[in-house]
């Protein structure tokens, strides 16, 4: 089973997320959390400093990785 959360930030995807796959005894994966460790630097840093277009990039290349995984559940 794979699901996928989007949305605004601040929307509760993370909370939302980890009751889910507890629930539904899924890996929980924080895409931001991958995307932080691949920069070196938090989120809002990156649209600071590199910019959205950056982001968007890293977030693709992030969510191809984690697609790849056979059971997931990220945002």
């Amino acid at each position: 089973m794979k699901i996928v959360l989007t949305g605004f930030m601040g929307a509760g995807k993370s909370a939302t997320g980890k009751i889910l796959a507890r629930q539904l005894n899924l890996e929980f994966i924080d895409t931001d959390c991958i995307i932080e460790d691949k920069a070196g630097q938090s989120i809002k840093k990156i649209f600071q400093l590199r910019g959205e277009p950056f982001f968007r990039s890293l977030e693709k290349e992030v969510v191809g990785e984690v697609a790849r995984k056979t059971a997931w559940l990220f945002f």
